[in-house]
């Protein structure tokens, strides 16, 4: 097996930082200063900056309702990160992000050997959203976001728009720019009140209360991981209690933790 995956494989970081721990000359095996490309067998030991890598962990695939206020990174100096507050046991990190100001569903694992695959724009992977805009939606609106918008200079890919209510519409997306839902919006006068991720590829948000997290199912393993192996640390669970409560702005009410809340902006 190639070092970076193994050392991935064990949890401790993605590949991509493996490869850059490899660079620097801080990974060794069997006592050697390792390089990209060095292959590791059973029974070779492997050291982190002397450290030893341990076993292959088993991984870890959750899904979380984040609620507002919560920041999708692994600098544990942020207050309000996204892994102080799930609080897993495993090393975890999210995939991809979802903003602060959003709050729904966002997955998080300690394989980062498939960040990239999930993630990658050209594989076009459906994550859908329910948003609450400041005013009613139009025809107009709604055919101007289905066929693309002009923003960060470039146009975006056609999506599916469903309304759903007087300002509430549902939407599914094949790529992620920054602030996409909130920048197209604005480009036909909209503000955003409310955004909800409901969907990434096969995986529902469903009824995961607010702040809480659970395992996902070998189902949707199987859909988000086609022909991967993807064993996972325990079988899914009820939704398990974050260890500390989210910071929210003053004027959002949560209702965290004993009830499930809803957030807004």
């Amino acid at each position: 097996m190639r070092l970076n995956k193994f050392i991935s494989e064990t949890g401790v970081c993605s590949r991509r930082e493996a490869d850059a721990w490899i660079a620097a000359g801080r990974v060794k095996v069997n006592g050697a200063t390792a390089g990209l490309g060095t292959q590791v067998a059973e029974g070779d030991e492997v050291r982190v900056d002397g450290r030893v890598v341990g076993e292959k962990r088993k991984a870890v695939y959750i899904a979380l309702n984040k609620p507002v206020g919560i920041t999708c990174t692994t600098e544990r100096h942020v207050d309000g990160n996204i892994i102080d507050f799930v609080g897993h046991p495993e090393r975890v990190f999210p995939i991809g992000r979802l903003d602060k100001d959003s709050d729904g569903l966002i997955l998080l694992t300690n394989n980062g050997d498939i960040v990239n695959g999930i993630l990658r724009a050209e594989n076009h992977h459906e994550k859908e959203y329910v948003v609450t805009v400041d005013r009613p939606i139009t025809d107009e609106f709604v055919a101007g976001m289905t066929g693309g918008v002009r923003i960060l200079g470039t146009r975006t890919r056609p999506c599916k728009i469903m309304p759903v209510g007087r300002n509430v519409f549902r939407i599914v997306l094949t790529q992620g720019l920054n602030r996409q839902i909130r920048r197209m919006c604005e480009v036909f006068g909209y503000e955003v009140r409310r955004l909800q991720r409901v969907r990434i590829m096969n995986v529902q948000l469903g009824h995961l209360k607010l702040g809480h997290w659970r395992n996902l199912t070998d189902a949707e393993l199987k859909g988000l991981l086609p022909g991967r192996d993807a064993p996972r640390s325990k079988a899914p669970t009820q939704a398990a209690r974050p260890r500390r409560p989210a910071p929210q702005p003053a004027a959002v009410k949560t209702g965290r933790r004993r009830t499930a809340g809803k957030g807004r902006r």
